[in-house]
Order: structure tokens, then C-alpha cells, then sequence
């Protein structure tokens, strides 16, 4: 998932939207089947997502499945697992435990793709690091609408700051990227660039967008600029110099953690600056 900054999800319900949100800056768009449509649309939202993958590139698509404890979640995993071509990842929601990501791994088999846990309940949250060390998972995504109406609090950061900071250990405990639920007040620029900043400092490497007008912000702040770039090469060529030795460089302690963060730095390059 090196690389990924901003998924856009476009509503299954919707193909006419599919081709259009491709066309965006977003590293990824994701074909949402679950919250963004209606239960008499599932089967025919279904079709269009699996559908899509013929004409758009699925190196660029993910989709998120219906729940694996609903009927239409285990329609979604059956149909994924028939279908001739399959997207780059697959979102599972209100993933409470790592049995769940078993199940979607054995039922698609060795044509699997990433798969990216969303956690969004309380209960998931406490399995978060057994979650996130399954095998298959690929990223997990924070899903901060649901879990703020469990805690009774607005989807807002401060509410939801303490689940973010142990969404993001149990991510990074996995070692895999953490993705920040959506800024859902598509009129607020500030706060949309506010929120991406603090989930970035937090430790999130991606941000999820519903409407195309976020994405352009979302990855000019979460994908390092070119100054960002310029320091870590700078840096790890001085710390080679070095021998790799502890060094001061730039008003700087050079040692290994902060090598490691500059090498991830150049190894997830947005596309950019690639």
C-alpha cells in the first residue's frame, strides 16, 4: 500500500460516478457497498462495483464490503471470490475480531486481495492489535462514524482523539498504514486541513474523502513535500557517510529510528513526486 494517501469513496449505488472519481487526484477510489446504499440496492450495487473492474483499472479500485456478519456481507465475499478480475484491496467493516479477516482470506484464496479491516467499535477496537497482525491485512482504517454514535459523542477530533491514538498503536503493531475515518463537513476547507494535519502528526498515512473536493487538500498534506524529501535524502547520505554512526546533522541527532522514518518517507512517495 506504499504510496497511498487519499481513497475517495464513490457510493455503489452510483456507477455513473465510478469513471469520474478514477479521473480525481485520489490514489485510490474505493466502491462503497455498504453505508452509501440503500437494502434494496446491494444486489444491483453489487453487480456495477464487481462490473467496474472490466473497464477501470483495478490497481486504482478498491470496495468495501457489507459486514461479514450480515447476509449481504457474505453475498459481497462469494461474489468477489467468482469474480474474473478482483480490486486492489477489500474493506471490511465493523471488524470486531481477527476470526472475521480469517474468514474473508480463506473464502477468497490465493487471489486475496490486500484486505483493510475497518474499526469501529469498541470491542474492535480492544482486538485492534490481533486484528491488525492477521494475515492478509494490507492497511486498517479507523471508522469514526460508527464508533462516535457508540460513545454517544460528535464525530469530532477531541472526542475521538484517545481512539485514534490506540487505533494508530495497533496499526503500527501490525506494521501496517493507518487510514482516518472522512471530514464530513464538505464546506469547512479549515477544518478539513486541520484534521488531515493532526492525523498525519498522529501517525495516520492516509485520509479517507467522500466528495472529490477534499482529495486535492488530503494529499498535499499527508504525502511529504519536497522539503520533507529533499531532508531525508540529505540526512540518510550524511548518515552513510557516517558509517552509520550516531551523527549531528542540521541541529539534529542522526540514529537509527530516525533513519528508519526518513527511509519509510522515500519509500512511500505520492505519486506526485515520483
Amino acid at each position: 500500500m506504499g504510496g497511498l494517501s487519499s481513497i475517495l469513496f464513490v457510493p455503489g449505488s452510483r456507477p455513473d460516478r465510478f469513471a469520474k472519481a478514477a479521473e480525481t487526484a485520489a490514489d485510490l477510489i474505493c466502491i462503497d457497498l455498504e453505508d452509501a446504499v440503500a437494502p434494496d440496492g446491494k444486489d444491483a450495487a453489487r453487480d456495477a462495483a464487481i462490473a467496474s473492474l472490466e473497464t477501470l483499472d483495478p490497481a486504482g479500485v478498491a470496495i468495501r464490503i457489507n459486514g461479514l456478519k450480515t447476509a449481504d456481507g457474505l453475498r459481497d465475499l462469494l461474489a468477489l471470490r467468482d469474480a474474473a478480475i478482483l480490486p486492489q484491496l477489500v474493506f471490511i467493516p465493523m471488524v470486531e475480531s481477527a476470526t472475521e479477516v480469517e474468514i474473508a482470506a480463506a473464502v477468497l484464496g490465493d487471489r486475496a486481495p490486500g484486505l483493510v479491516p475497518l474499526i469501529e467499535t469498541v470491542k474492535g477496537l480492544r482486538a485492534g492489535d490481533a486484528i491488525a497482525a492477521s494475515p492478509g491485512v494490507a492497511a486498517m482504517m479507523f471508522g469514526g462514524g460508527d464508533f462516535s454514535a457508540e460513545l454517544g459523542t460528535d464525530l469530532a477530533w477531541e472526542p475521538l482523539l484517545a481512539a485514534r491514538s490506540a487505533f494508530v498503536m495497533s496499526s503500527a503493531s501490525g506494521r501496517v498504514p493507518a487510514i482516518d475515518v472522512p471530514f464530513i463537513l464538505l464546506d469547512d476547507d479549515a477544518g478539513l486541513a486541520e484534521e488531515v494535519l493532526r492525523a498525519k502528526a498522529l501517525g495516520f498515512a492516509a485520509k479517507a474523502a467522500i466528495h472529490p473536493k477534499q482529495v486535492d487538500a488530503i494529499n498535499r498534506i499527508m504525502r511529504p513535500s519536497e522539503a520533507e524529501l529533499a531532508e531525508a535524502r540529505e540526512a540518510l547520505a550524511a548518515f552513510a557517510e557516517a558509517g552509520g554512526k550516531v551523527i549531528r546533522h542540521n541541529g539534529k541527532m542522526l540514529e537509527a529510528p530516525v533513519i528508519k522514518r526518513f527511509e519509510a518517507m522515500l519509500g512511500i512517495k505520492g505519486k506526485d513526486n515520483a
